[in-house]
């Protein structure tokens, strides 16, 4: 029943991603000048393939390398797992937290994974929350070195723009704090589950306390151990975020290398990395599903004056074709294989 109620929700929210996906794309091609998809397609087809491939096989690695981040966590417990496991962690991840509002919304779709590959609870728990701790801090540090590339790259967007950009450097900095407290603090985790459970039990609303109160604390103990393991060694932290922050760049690089294969200044293209470095900033702690409609609006405000609006609307509508809308589609392939697959293992 339980199943059935996650099924359905993933259900409607595939659908709400759909249709504001369509509608921001058709808001995009409508404010952009002598821009259509037939034009785009004409584009794509005389652009520089060196460069376009590049920014393709950019947007590949993004995915890959988040599943050769945990899986590099995961080598430091007792629970080692292949590259092909990690690339099914990352691509569940990629996909729900692209359907869902939150930019955690996939984590439980990688935890779920990992558990049912065997992992414990509190150890996936563990190793996803030192993981998204890294993610955040690589696109804070992208975003120092943005800075230190291009110092006015940011006075190149418009006023509200740069609004977003600096909550959002402020919201993620307090959220990489948040992650660390969680590894060092278990119980801020689960002392409120205890009390949860002991609120249903009472109120009769769940049988078997104890049974799900010992539970619990088993996870919790798993939790404890493996954030006690990673925290205390430095190489573990040193590749999680090695691993993060080439996942970061590697979609951040995807517009810059749009942009030289579409005949853009290739000078330039330092610029169009620190700007989408200040983009990523800007969006990710809105919580709309995979950014849709924010990221579009702060890409073309940042683009616009440095290479007009025809060069700016193309950029950001391939870039996020290949980035977003293509990656999420494959990712949510490769994750309903990896589930019916295990299913039938089972």
């Amino acid at each position: 029943m339980q199943t059935d109620r996650k099924i359905n929700k993933n259900i409607i929210w595939t659908f709400i991603s759909l249709v504001l996906a369509i509608l921001t794309i058709r808001v995009v091609l409508k404010t952009g000048k002598n821009t259509s998809v037939s034009e785009l397609i004409a584009v794509v087809g005389s652009s520089d393939k060196s460069y376009f491939i590049l920014g393709v096989t950019a947007a590949a690695m993004y995915v890959w390398f988040e599943g050769v981040a945990i899986c590099s966590i995961l080598r430091s417990t007792a629970y080692p797992q292949s590259s092909m496991k990690g690339l099914l962690y990352s691509t569940s991840d990629v996909y729900f937290s692209a359907i869902t509002p939150s930019a955690t919304g996939g984590q439980p779709a990688s935890a779920f994974f990992m558990i049912r590959d065997g992992i414990p609870a509190g150890i996936a728990t563990a190793a996803l929350i030192l993981n998204l701790m890294m993610y955040t801090l690589s696109i804070l540090v992208l975003g120092i070195i943005s800075v230190i590339i291009s110092p006015y790259a940011f006075w190149g967007f418009t006023g509200f723009a740069r609004l977003l950009i600096c909550i959002g450097f402020a919201a993620l900095s307090v959220l990489a704090f948040f992650f660390y407290i969680l590894l060092k603090k278990e119980e801020l985790i689960f002392k409120p589950l205890i009390k949860l459970i002991t609120f249903l039990y009472d109120k009769k609303l769940i049988k078997e306390k104890e049974r799900k109160l010992a539970r619990l604390e088993k996870t919790g103990n798993d939790y404890k151990a493996c954030s006690m393991l990673i925290s205390g060694r430095s190489r573990v932290l040193t590749g999680a975020f090695f691993w993060n922050f080439l996942q970061r760049a590697s979609q951040i690089m995807v517009p810059m290398l749009i942009y030289a294969s579409l005949g853009g200044d290739k000078a330039e293209m330092p610029v169009v990395f620190s700007k989408q470095c200040l983009i990523t900033i800007g969006y990710n702690f809105i919580p709309v599903p995979g950014g849709m409609g924010i990221s579009d609006y702060l890409m073309i405000a940042g683009f616009t004056k440095m290479m007009g609006e025809y060069m700016a609307y193309n950029v950001e509508l391939i870039s996020r074709g290949v980035t977003f809308y293509i990656c999420v589609s494959i990712s949510g392939i490769i994750t309903l294989i990896g589930y019916i697959t295990g299913r039938k293992r089972k």
